[in-house]
């Protein structure tokens, strides 16, 4: 008989810890009491439809500063960092081939203008100034091939990025003698999803900030959009270019671009009434209608202060929990409270 007793009050207190044990809403759901929460209006706004995009500065040309053939460097006259304008002279090379060809023109010339005055009174055939004529004109063009090519000019205003030689080096053909690359403007190739392609257009003016001036804005253009999607990334190619007239931006760096699409009317709403979903990048909301509420996973965009973008989910007036989460699932009562 005993051991009948001590099974039965074994038996009761099993029962009387599983009673304990129920989760709050289960307790709350069976004495009829209604979860409290607080509760928000979605409202649709005018939005500016913003887009912010990474990219790196480049140079918009590079020129990679070199002579036609090998040769002796006998002079250079520009070093790394300087800046440079059209025409300045940045090398020169030696002279001797220069030289012999300046003779070899002066007695080519020399020669025509020679037989063009017999040809005038008919003293020689068209054939002999034909061939005078020839001669002439290729040592010309020798001539100034060959001082374009002793006389290493800047092509653009730039700024010098590399020197690979030193005065009286032997140039051989590889590396240039200077890289020149023109910095004003600068150029930032952006890769934008496909979805924003329609609202893209050359001339849009954008804001680029450079992680290295922190929140100083700089003005940019697009200057050219790239006419195709790149089928493996869903995304087409924009070319910024920012003037940088004061040189500041330099090749290699990090910006953020952030084009302006207009406006439009979006659903705003508070942040505390977004919830994460756990285990899943899903997010949602709990919506409120005479008394119940209703789990409905929510589509967001930006945030900006303490507001998210509603791209997909929620309509226009309707009501959402913001307090009491962790005490609902779906179609449980509610008692709205006021703050």
């Amino acid at each position: 008989m005993k051991i009948k007793k001590s099974i039965g009050i074994t038996t009761l207190l099993l029962m009387l810890l599983v009673v304990s044990c129920k989760p709050e809403t289960q307790q709350a759901d069976a004495k009829g009491e209604k979860v409290k929460v607080e509760v928000a209006t979605a409202v649709a706004q005018e939005m500016e439809q913003l887009g912010t995009f990474t990219a790196t500065a480049e140079a918009e040309m590079i020129n990679q500063i070199a002579p036609q053939n090998a040769g002796r460097i006998k002079n250079i006259y520009a070093e790394i960092g300087d800046l440079v304008s059209v025409g300045q002279k940045l090398v020169e090379m030696d002279a001797l081939n220069l030289e012999q060809t300046k003779l070899q023109l002066e007695n080519n010339k020399l020669e025509f203008e020679r037989v063009d005055e017999l040809y005038k009174v008919g003293g020689i055939s068209k054939a002999v100034w034909d061939t005078k004529k020839l001669a002439y004109d290729l040592s010309q063009r020798t001539y100034d091939n060959l001082l374009e090519n002793t006389i290493l000019c800047s092509p653009i205003d730039g700024i010098v990025m590399k020197r690979n030689y030193d005065k009286g080096d032997m140039y051989v053909m590889g590396l240039p003698i200077y890289v020149v690359e023109q910095i004003r403007p600068v150029k930032l190739l952006v890769n934008i999803s496909e979805s924003i392609y329609p609202y893209v257009e050359k001339g849009m003016n954008v804001k680029v900030l450079f992680d290295v001036y922190g929140e100083k804005e700089f003005d940019g253009v697009i200057k050219l959009v790239h006419p195709s999607i790149d089928p493996a990334t869903r995304t087409f190619v924009v070319e910024v270019q920012v003037r940088n007239s004061d040189h500041k931006i330099r090749p290699g760096m990090f910006g953020r671009v952030t084009f302006n699409f207009g406006t439009r009317r979006q659903i705003m709403l508070s942040d505390r009434a977004v919830q994460k979903q756990l285990g899943s990048a899903d997010n949602y909301v709990y919506v409120c209608k005479d008394g119940l509420v209703s789990f409905r996973k929510v589509e967001i965009g930006r945030r900006i202060d303490n507001m998210y973008e509603i791209l997909d989910g929620i309509e226009d007036g309707e009501v959402v929990v913001v307090t009491g989460h962790n005490k609902l699932k779906d179609g449980a009562e509610v008692e709205v409270i006021k703050k």
